[in-house]
């Protein structure tokens, strides 16, 4: 991801990652439309509209710096909110992620599909990169296990968290512990380097020779949500090059689309 980050800001602004922030004024925030799919059994599964603005304003807490990390930069907003009753995409949303996905599937690379079923404890989500948004649009979008949304039945992991980690993916951002001790790591240079995933709460670790402690609490890391608390600023930094190389319109029609979309946020954000 990091080489194909590279070359399609070279091809789109004719510069690399390293040079893209300070080769720019300060973007103005990112805008992120939410098209949020309940998948549902019945009532197995059927988030309220009420539980999912709850998560929409986790992630603007996150995402926001007001968990105490850095401000990305990025808000989201609830653009659609809507239940479908299809039993075998709710138990099973990785074996019919393409045939749900194309049923259900709005809007450009610039809006959030995001999904919820019944995903399971171990994998608790999955989600697209960037780089794919264009190639493959249809499949473009993070899913989620229902459970892990603020006041979900999943202890340690209900706070909304799998969501804010899973949407790190969609907007371009790596595990924290990406390959490990050797470079490049995760490619973010505030994020230091950590030879395996944290799990529960660790107070503090040091698993690599290189400098700075396991980044223990950021959201990209795994671990229990009651220890996630951060973004930081190479992150945000991270998220706006791929933004602007994968996600942000690029045709003046697609521009039009998305300041209709930022003039509407204001009222739609939580």
């Amino acid at each position: 991801m990091l080489a194909d980050l590279d070359r399609a800001l070279q091809a789109r602004y004719g510069v690399d990652e390293r040079a893209f922030d300070s080769s720019r004024r300060r973007a103005a925030r990112i805008m992120v439309p939410v098209r949020f799919h309940v998948v549902a059994d019945g009532e197995r599964g059927r988030l309220t509209e009420a539980a999912v603005q709850q998560q929409i304003a986790t992630l603007n807490a996150a995402y926001g710096g007001g968990q105490g990390g850095a401000d990305t930069g990025v808000t989201f907003w609830l653009k659609k909110y809507g239940v479908t009753d299809k039993a075998k995409w709710f138990r099973a949303p990785e074996r019919y992620e393409r045939e749900m996905k194309e049923a259900l599937r709005r809007g450009g690379p610039w809006t959030l599909n995001l999904y919820s079923a019944s995903v399971g404890a171990d994998v608790l989500g999955f989600s697209t990169f960037p780089q794919g948004a264009r190639r493959q649009p249809r499949n473009d979008g993070v899913v989620v296990d229902y459970r892990s949304l603020p006041g979900g039945e999943y202890e340690h992991f209900n706070l909304g968290y799998t969501a804010v980690h899973e949407i790190g993916h969609w907007l371009g951002l790596l595990h924290t512990f990406e390959n490990g001790c050797e470079e490049p790591g995760d490619g973010v240079a505030d994020t230091p380097f950590e030879a395996v995933a944290s799990d529960a709460c660790p107070e503090s670790r040091d698993t690599c020779r290189q400098p700075g402690s396991d980044p223990v609490r950021n959201f990209m890391n795994y671990g229990w949500d009651d220890c996630m608390h951060e973004f930081t600023p190479g992150q945000g930094r991270r998220i706006r090059a791929a933004w602007a190389a994968f996600r942000a319109p690029r045709h003046q029609s697609e521009r039009r689309h998305s300041a209709l979309v930022g003039a509407r946020s204001v009222v739609g954000a939580r």
